[in-house]
């Protein structure tokens, strides 16, 4: 009981130590989630042995089964397990502050310097074709390879192609999650060989609060939205609902945003699309993206609000599942239905590669050129993501500098 008792403790830090390891992880961590999640096992499970192996394999097993982006909420997961709640802030702020602060910086440089033919934005605007259309194809293998995934993912791709807007998104993830319910079988499969799952930091009660938080804001911000006449509380509301519908990684947060932000005219399509090429090339998790779009929109205020709401679900539904993990996993009706709904993200990211992106940029035989070039840098000589936005930054000023 005594060895028992020091192992627990061994798990628990100061929230500072929290702060300072996620901050560094934060200032170093580039290439995207898969990435992340490499660095942070190198970090917290094997250098600083905060964690065992089963339990960061169940640990990131939850995290790739709640909406928002995973990284972050590995993080927010470990920083709980080591210092309680405060442990879970320390460890988000370490992580996302650096990228968050880049990305507004960003923001007030490209709002002082010309849009219009600028070659050096239109090689970024070329480098999120590339990128998008990488993400497109490593997600279509990964969750689209079945004939019902496919045949999900074109259906909802024309869905939203045809009836634009995030509430059709919306209503096209939740029609597939049903449809993978009842279409698609899925095994009881253990994702770790760990018995007991994540320890259960957070209380059942506490639990099923902050689960029920998550749905009241969901619901409840939109309906006040419509009464309240702000743009801080619009903000707020179109990045919590990003935040809490965003299924199957970082890049899938484009089509919700852009059918948020763009039409609102907080930025322009070319804004957007420079700004998301230029989260590429910057450490920490792409959803520090809604700082740069915030920072653009409102000022250093839009940049907080935005930042917050977009991770705040992210915080309500890693707290709030911790207490039902090890029954959640071996659910398969769940299973089932989480396959439907990344189906239809493959889909959704597919008809935002075609409508704002690829008509955005690409206009002409040079400009398909460029993305082909950029596409092979990233998905066969495996460039990480900020070296081809860098050789397209510079590559779109020296194609205009050259005439």
């Amino acid at each position: 009981m005594a060895a028992k008792n020091r192992r627990a403790g061994d798990r628990r830090g100061s929230v500072f130590e929290v702060g300072i390891t996620a901050l560094r992880l934060g200032l170093t961590s580039f290439g995207g989630p898969v990435a992340h999640l490499g660095y942070f096992y190198e970090e917290y499970v094997k250098r600083k042995k905060w964690i065992d192996d089963k339990t960061y394999a169940d640990l990131v097993a939850l995290c790739q089964f709640l909406p928002g982006p995973a990284s972050s909420q590995v993080g927010i997961g470990i920083g709980l397990m080591r210092a309680g709640v405060w442990g879970a802030l320390a460890a988000w702020l370490g992580f996302t502050l650096p990228s968050a602060v880049a990305l507004s910086l960003v923001a007030v440089w490209l709002q002082h310097h010309s849009w219009g033919d600028a070659g050096w934005m239109h090689g970024l605007l070329l480098a999120a074709v590339a990128v998008v259309a990488q993400a497109v194809w490593e997600m279509a293998r990964k969750f689209a390879a079945g004939r019902l995934e496919a045949t999900i993912a074109i259906i909802a791709a024309v869905a939203v192609l045809l009836v634009p807007g995030a509430w059709s998104q919306v209503a096209v993830i939740a029609a597939a999650g049903g449809i993978g319910a009842f279409g698609l079988r899925r095994k009881n499969v253990a994702l770790s060989s760990s018995v007991a799952g994540i320890p259960p930091f957070i209380r059942r009660s506490t639990g099923v609060t902050l689960l029920l938080l998550f749905a009241v804001l969901l619901v409840a911000l939109p309906l006040v939205r419509a009464w309240v006449s702000s743009p801080l509380w619009a903000l707020f509301d179109s990045f919590y609902r990003a935040g809490a519908l965003v299924f199957g990684g970082g890049h899938v947060v484009l089509p919700l945003l852009e059918a948020e932000v763009v039409p609102q005219g907080w930025v322009t399509a070319d804004q957007f699309l420079a700004g998301y090429s230029a989260a590429q090339a910057v450490p920490g998790p792409l959803f520090t993206f809604a700082a740069y779009i915030g920072m653009a929109a409102l000022g250093w205020k839009g940049a907080l609000v935005a930042t917050t709401a977009i991770f705040l679900p992210s915080f309500l539904l890693v707290l709030g599942a911790f207490p039902f993990w090890h029954w959640l996993r071996h659910q398969p009706r769940f299973q089932a239905a989480l396959a439907g709904m990344n189906a239809a993200v493959v889909g959704i990211l597919l008809a935002a590669l075609y409508d704002p992106i690829w008509t955005q940029a690409v206009k002409g035989p040079v400009d398909l050129a460029f993305v082909l070039g950029a596409f092979l840098l990233l998905a066969i000589w495996k460039w990480p993501a900020w070296a081809v936005v860098l050789v397209s930054f510079v590559g779109g000023g020296l194609r205009a500098w050259l005439g």
